[in-house]
């Protein structure tokens, strides 16, 4: 409650009046949280993805991606790993639930044998469930 001294008759009255700006102050602080925070949640491995027009599916809160790069190593989000390790990386990325889907993303210079040897992989750890990653093609009228 906020009081207006008034220098004429001595009464003290109150004053109807929402002071704004520590809430001003507490929006621009969270939103440099957030503008700084942003960006650090997305993958950070440039790959030149083919086109797809299908419909583009919800992603999950935490997705899971496994990025071939066109020197055909391999990354989990964006930690590098071995083709022997891929599968204990999985498990620890996933909590060990098998379920898991896993998106897959590949340059479009990794030939289609590497792509099938990766999937084969992923198969060999127990996830079944495999999506492919590519980029949204403008549909033609």
């Amino acid at each position: 409650m906020a009081a207006s001294l008034n220098q004429g008759n001595g009464d003290l009255s109150e004053v109807h009046e929402i002071n704004v700006t520590p809430f001003i102050d507490v929006i621009l602080v969270l939103l440099i949280i957030f503008m700084v925070a942003a960006p650090l949640a997305t993958v950070d491995i440039a790959v030149d993805l083919p086109a797809s027009n299908a419909q583009p599916q919800p992603r999950p809160d935490k997705p899971v991606y496994l990025t071939v790069k066109p020197d055909l190593s391999l990354s989990v989000g964006n930690e590098t790993v071995g083709r022997s390790a891929l599968s204990g990386v999985l498990d620890a990325s996933t909590s060990g639930q098998k379920d898991t889907r896993i998106f897959l993303r590949a340059d479009k210079l990794v030939p289609y044998g590497e792509v099938m040897q990766v999937m084969n992989l992923l198969r060999a750890a127990g996830y079944l469930k495999v999506a492919l990653v590519g980029m949204e093609q403008a549909s033609s009228p």
